[in-house]
């Protein structure tokens, strides 16, 4: 068990290596991508060098031991998010393709002219864009789950906005990517069974896997899908969890090697899930980097890390909260590692460089939430997000950077 943040900081190389710099770098964007351990390099860079071999293909030793180690991930994959089998478990190239994977599977087979996709005013655009495409080819509607002024869902809505049998598909980000809203999803999930039971619910949780303990069966969620690099992983590599029955009910969406029982010219008979949706040769080095981000995050143990980062943010907002021409956006009732804000007559993004002059890293931009922004009237906010790395003198240096941005304006 590792307990200080001291040394868990240590073992990002991208952190350290300018520790003696009076500027010492300030990587304050970890809810777009994660550094990563050294444990994670170096995992990924063993199988390169000791057994480097594709998967499922050869009996020779390597490859069985490749093997191995990529289905130890995907049992590893379930145990962390709490999936009764390593067979609800496909891997993706992120949690961008996991919903599109669920959208042209699952949507195409089962929406029809009229039905309804139900989203919420916080998403990403990665949870709008694939449900508008095959809304637009069904002929299905969408439906938007709006938001007050904070920032937080208008859950009495949701009565009005469910319909038995006709709203087919519920896809809700866990944690907004660009007010940092923590959605009770739990309680959202509760609701809409009791309206109807059918409705298909699809869980973002790209914010959430990496910051807190997720349980998929007593979420009873249907799909879950996060990305690999936000859990200190590697790019190039995502999951997407469903529900054994609804997996078997979908069909493939790529086709190729790997995702077939029996191929002939005149017919082809797919595998069982989760191979069906992995057809070619996978990322077998990011998975295996999977891994190894998993076994760290275990060893670490969400639970402190949760309470670590729960610290740094309000330690953030308390800070910010002294500058007088900072405002944020929106104000959660339950905020994660994350805080987006504009300064009064500055733009975001001249605000940004000018911090990367100081050897601060933050997030300038729309944050893939253009629809957030439009109801909140602004193109693009500043964003200060953390993670288990994070410490107190990053957020003080963001506040020096933060003056001198507001000084050059002036």
């Amino acid at each position: 068990m590792i307990n200080s943040i001291d040394s868990i900081r240590a073992q990002f190389p991208v952190l350290m290596q300018d520790s003696l710099n009076p500027k010492r770098f300030a990587f304050l964007d970890s809810t777009a991508t994660t550094q990563k351990p050294l444990e994670v390099i170096e995992a990924m860079n063993r199988f390169y060098k000791e057994h480097y071999s594709s998967v499922k293909r050869g009996v020779y030793r390597l490859s069985e031991k490749t093997t191995q180690a990529f289905e130890k991930t995907r049992r590893d994959v379930a145990q962390f998010i709490g999936a009764s089998s390593e067979n609800e478990i496909v891997f993706t190239r992120g949690t961008t393709e996991s919903i599109n994977l669920v959208a042209w599977s699952y949507g195409r087979r089962f929406l029809k002219e009229n039905d309804e996709i139900l989203i919420s005013a916080l998403e990403h655009h990665a949870n709008i864009v694939p449900w508008q495409l095959i809304a637009e080819e069904r002929r299905a509607k969408i439906k938007v789950i709006p938001m007050d002024d904070d920032g937080n869902l208008l859950l009495d809505s949701l009565e009005d906005l469910i319909k038995p049998d006709v709203t087919k598909i519920l896809a809700l980000t866990h944690v907004s990517n660009s007010v940092g809203t923590v959605n009770p999803i739990e309680e959202i999930i509760r609701k809409a069974r009791a309206i109807s039971p059918s409705t298909k619910i699809l869980i973002d949780a790209a914010q959430s896997a990496c910051h807190l303990n997720i349980d998929v069966q007593k979420l009873d969620c249907d799909f879950l899908a996060f990305s690999g690099h936000k859990i200190y992983g590697p790019t190039g590599i995502g999951v997407l969890y469903g529900k054994s029955d609804v997996l078997e009910s979908m069909p493939p969406w790529h086709g190729g090697g790997e995702m077939i029982s029996q191929v002939t010219f005149e017919k082809t008979t797919y595998a069982a899930p989760p191979a069906r949706f992995e057809a070619g040769t996978p990322p077998i080095a990011e998975v295996i980097g999977l891994g190894a981000a998993i076994e760290w995050l275990n060893q670490v143990s969400l639970s402190k890390i949760e309470a670590h980062e729960s610290k740094i943010t309000q330690y953030a907002l308390n800070a910010l909260r002294q500058i007088p021409e900072v405002q944020f956006l929106g104000n959660p009732k339950e905020r994660g590692a994350l805080i987006s804000f504009t300064l009064k007559g500055i733009h975001s993004h001249d605000a940004a460089m000018i911090l990367d002059e100081e050897n601060i890293a933050v997030r300038s931009g729309h944050h893939c939430a253009q629809p957030v922004m439009d109801r909140f009237g602004v193109s693009a906010t500043l964003r200060a997000s953390f993670g288990v790395y994070t410490e107190t003198w990053e957020i003080d240096r963001l506040i020096t950077g933060l003056s001198r941005v507001i000084r050059l304006f002036r």
